[in-house]
Order: C-alpha cells, then sequence, then structure tokens
C-alpha cells in the first residue's frame, strides 16, 4: 500500500526528511512517530501528493507519485484519505451530511449512499448523533465524525495526522481500537503520533521514526493479515 525508497525533502536549505525508506502492505497499521520538525506532517503531505517529491520513489495505494501528474491527483485520493487533528469537518452540517460528503461529490447513486452511511455510522456508534449538527458534539464525537468521513468511500489507505492530539486518553485509546478494527478489514493506516504511550499501548505495531529523515532499522515492514476489501458494505463494530 505504501513503498518508499530513499525519499528526501527540502524546505530551502533545511532538510526534512534524508534518505527515508519504509513499507505498509494492506491491512497494515501502523505509527509514524518523531520530535516536532522531524517531517512527520511533511511525508504525510507527500504520501497524499499535496506536496511534489523532490528525490527517491513513492508508490501509494498503487499509484507511483513520481510519474502522477497534477491533472490525475483526484485518482490517488479516492485511494488515500485523510485525518487530520483538528478535525475539518462542517459544523454547521449535521454528522450524516459530513460522512455522505465523500459519496455526494463523487456522484454515488442515493441509496448507495444512505446504505454506505448508516453502516458506517452504526460501526461507530454513531446512529443517535446523525441528524446532529457537528458544532454541537464533543470533541471525540467530532473525532468520530472525521474517521467516518475518511472511510466511508471505502480508501485503500488513511494517513492520520495526529487524530489524538485534541482528545484525553481514553478517548484516544478508544480511537486507537477504531483504527485498528479497520486495518483489520482491509485498509491500512499510518497513524502520526507523538504520544509516546499511545505506541506502547499498541506493542505489536510497527513504527516509523523519524529524526533527522531516519528510521529505525528493521522496523517498517507491515504484513498484518488482511481481511475483506475495505471498500465492501460490511464496517468492523467500534470498540467503546
Amino acid at each position: 500500500m505504501i513503498d518508499v525508497r530513499g525519499l528526501s525533502h527540502r524546505f530551502g536549505h533545511r532538510t526534512v526528511l534524508s534518505d527515508l525508506s519504509f513499507s505498509l502492505e494492506k491491512g497494515g497499521f501502523a505509527f509514524l512517530t518523531g520530535p516536532s520538525g522531524s517531517g512527520k506532517t511533511t511525508l504525510l503531505r507527500l504520501l497524499h501528493g499535496s506536496l511534489p517529491l523532490q528525490a527517491g520513489q513513492a508508490v501509494v495505494a498503487g499509484h507511483d507519485l513520481a510519474a502522477l501528474r497534477p491533472a490525475k491527483l483526484y485518482q490517488l485520493r479516492r485511494d488515500v484519505s485523510v485525518v487530520f487533528q483538528d478535525f475539518k469537518i462542517l459544523p454547521e452540517r449535521t454528522v450524516v451530511e459530513n460522512v455522505a460528503l465523500p459519496l455526494t461529490v463523487r456522484g454515488t447513486p442515493k441509496a448507495r449512499i444512505e446504505h454506505r452511511v448508516r453502516s458506517i455510522l452504526t460501526a461507530l456508534r454513531l446512529s443517535e448523533l446523525a441528524n446532529r449538527r457537528c458544532a454541537e458534539l464533543a470533541g471525540g464525537e467530532q473525532q468520530r465524525v472525521a474517521i467516518a468521513r475518511a472511510v466511508v468511500a471505502g480508501p485503500r489507505l488513511m494517513l492520520a495526522d495526529e487524530p489524538t492530539g485534541n482528545l484525553d486518553w481514553e478517548l484516544s485509546l478508544r480511537l486507537l481500537d477504531i483504527l485498528r478494527q479497520f486495518s483489520a478489514h482491509g485498509t491500512a493506516i499510518l497513524m502520526a503520533t507523538h504520544n509516546h504511550a499511545l505506541v506502547a499501548a499498541a506493542p505489536d505495531a510497527p513504527v516509523v521514526r523519524l529524526g533527522g529523515g531516519e528510521p529505525d532499522p528493521g522496523g517498517f515492514d507491515v504484513a498484518d493479515a488482511a481481511g475483506p476489501d475495505a471498500g465492501s458494505d460490511a464496517a468492523p463494530e467500534a470498540g467503546r
């Protein structure tokens, strides 16, 4: 799902990533860690096509980023979703409207949208909040809405940029459990975090550690067993 080889990136004279290599397979879950300024967000932006490759190779969800033209970025972004620390949901829209948005803009038939949204809301225990405006929700509820929107279209890969940064410990653990359930159903997930305790809570998950752009040797290939295709109508049930 991700295959990065010799990736480097600079902003002016400052090197943010240097000769980075790692891979993540279908259904894999891995953490991305490192101090502030180590390049976590830069890497996620590169993988999402928001920044151009400067040096090295990266194949993401079957798309060769070096060969991907700007006019074709939409193809990458149909396969790769992003969850942000600040949610980036539409506060005056309802939960249903927010979650349905990726399917609506693709012209998905209404019946398919309703079925898929209902399935995802049930999985994330959001059904009772379906018609509430997102501005009325608590932080943990808003984050679940953001995750529901990210997975509703069945992405092959999810990039999560510090998704627990604004959550307390209990909600952070719950969110980690939700993400790992989705990875077990076939969606590969790379989760950036600065929370070492959260990483320790999932000791089996590989960690890509950035520090001057250098990952820990030998800890990057993820080959977790893949479940059903991420695009199926079945959705995992979220833990409490």
